[in-house]
């Protein structure tokens, strides 16, 4: 399923509960917003509530403070963000992209092994299939 980009801010929110999840607003402005002099809880708030109709954020309302999670995975949203990148630049193909990778040594050799391997699993599927 494509999911729609997300704003630099919307991302920050994300990264933070992709990486230490549940949080409060509170935790997550703390976090966004350090050295700020001037509050920014209404940010925090219209941030988070833009992330939860999107689809991104669940909010558990059990507790006094409500806590906030991510609702999909930083591989799901990468994987959704790669797949409409590539319908606009090559016609869905990941070839050129995965190519450039290699040839730009931007990939590494475990990761070109992670991708033999699942290439391997795929294709012994398809062959018993």
């Amino acid at each position: 399923m494509q999911r729609p980009s997300l704003a630099n801010a919307e991302l920050a929110v994300m990264n933070l509960l992709w990486k230490e999840a549940p949080l409060t607003a509170r935790q997550i402005r703390e976090q966004l917003y350090p050295n700020e002099t001037k509050p920014q809880h209404g940010t925090v708030q219209r941030l988070l509530q833009r992330l939860e109709e999107k689809g991104f954020v669940k909010r558990d309302r059990n507790l006094p403070v409500h806590l906030f999670s991510a609702a999909i995975t930083r591989q799901a949203y990468a994987g959704s963000q790669l797949e409409s990148l590539t319908d606009k630049l090559t016609g869905g193909s990941l070839a050129p992209l995965i190519t450039h990778l290699v040839e730009k040594r931007k990939i590494s050799r475990d990761e070109i092994d992670r991708l033999r391997e699942i290439l391997d699993t795929w294709d012994d599927k398809e062959q018993s299939a």
